[in-house]
């Protein structure tokens, strides 16, 4: 489990991670390491199998990795692995819809209903912008507990069972009947309203605006002129249910409902799309933010966009500041942050820049749904949860430790 300092080695990379000032001490930079080190190990100790991760700070690369990438043979993790980055997604979807702003096919302020009237007709469609579902204000519910039908009744853990999570890994989902579950489903709330609430189906409506004018899938469109454009050599859409290159297993616990917990790192990912299906590895999404904050993936004009935020209400039942695919996270006495998190059956990944761009963070972690619940079904606090926190207080802020 190597860990090591890597200083950014072109000058591309020095142009999208600004370094307005020298680097630090070598005795600054060792301490940062150790005390990286340390927090990847408390979080392994707390109970994840394995965690990964990529820091950027002031021109310095530091990278690690803790635990185990597969339980059954102890193989360790190691930080450059590829790993499903979950809703992550979002932001890859999102700057391709601005992409097509930017060319005059797409307008953020149209009713989704000019575009697809079959899909989301009437009133709904006549109310519902493209910018509403960017930012998941249209009110259209999430359709993951009508797809994995014991999901119901999220968060009352007492009525959730996994087993349609296992029936599900190898099923094809077709974007329209996942529409549709969320379609049906009785709105969150009027479109448009002061706050959102976070819906999966939002971005697959999204993935069928781009498949329309673009006149080629989501997924190619995203992949020629997001990921490529970005420089990123091992970030892709998964064409089966397996992940290419290497990778950890990848661990559901479910509340403890899967007990112990189960590797679900095959899976087939139409369940999400073009919402949360992105492979990826950290020093990729370290790269793309990079890039997309540097206005290199989008305009300027676009960008702002992008940041623009309203609350919303996350899956979790925590009030989140969203713009276009962005979350918008305030540091005190650290800066303000931009990026996503992510999360799929047994993989986690969270991916934050600075807005200045000298400071970036992007772990991984291989085991999902930790917290099991009390007797009221409500999940409760786990070591996990203090120790990431305390991992992502070091990578965020350099004075932390």
């Amino acid at each position: 489990m190597k860990r090591r300092i890597i200083a950014l080695a072109s000058a591309a990379a020095l142009s999208v991670v600004a370094v307005p000032k020298a680097p630090a001490s070598t005795a600054r930079t060792t301490e940062e390491s150790a005390a990286l080190d340390a927090a990847l190990d408390a979080v392994h100790r707390a109970g994840i199998p394995g965690v990964f991760a990529q820091v950027r700070a002031d021109g310095r690369t530091w990278q690690g990795a803790s635990g185990v990438a597969d339980l059954a043979t102890g193989r360790p993790v190691r930080a450059g692995l590829h790993h499903r980055v979950g809703s992550v997604t979002k932001t890859f979807t999102a700057a391709a819809v601005l992409q097509q702003v930017e060319q005059g096919r797409i307008r953020l302020d149209a009713p989704i209903g000019d575009y697809l009237p079959r899909l989301v007709p009437g009133e709904r469609g006549r109310k519902i912008t493209v910018r509403m579902l960017l930012n998941n204000t249209s009110g259209i519910p999430d359709y993951l507990p009508y797809a994995f039908p014991s999901l119901a009744g999220f968060p009352s853990i007492p009525d959730m069972s996994p087993e349609s999570i296992e029936d599900n890994r190898y099923r094809e989902f077709t974007p329209h009947e996942l529409i549709r579950m969320g379609l049906d489903a009785p709105p969150t709330g009027e479109p448009g309203g002061p706050t959102g609430v976070y819906s999966n189906t939002n971005y697959l409506l999204i993935g069928q605006l781009l498949e329309l004018v673009t006149g080629t899938t989501a997924e190619d469109y995203i992949t020629r002129h997001v990921i490529e454009r970005a420089g990123l050599r091992h970030t892709s859409f998964p064409s089966g249910p397996r992940i290419k290159g290497p990778h950890a297993r990848m661990y559901e616990g479910f509340y403890g409902l899967i007990d112990p917990p189960r590797d679900f790192s095959v899976y087939n990912m139409s369940w999400v799309g073009p919402s949360a299906a992105l492979v990826s590895t950290m020093d990729d999404l370290n790269r793309f933010y990079a890039r997309l904050l540097a206005g290199d993936i989008v305009s300027r004009a676009s960008l702002a966009q992008m940041q623009r935020t309203v609350p919303v209400v996350a899956l979790d039942g925590s009030t989140i500041q969203y713009g276009l695919g962005l979350h918008k996270v305030v540091v005190p006495g650290c800066g303000t942050f931009w990026g996503h998190d992510g999360s799929a059956w047994g993989a986690g990944a969270i991916s934050l820049t600075r807005d200045d761009g000298r400071r970036q963070m992007s772990v991984a972690v291989n085991l999902q749904r930790w917290n099991r619940p009390d007797a009221s079904g409500q999940p409760q606090p786990h070591a996990i949860d203090g120790a990431l926190k305390s991992l992502y207080g070091l990578a965020m802020c350099e004075d932390e430790h």
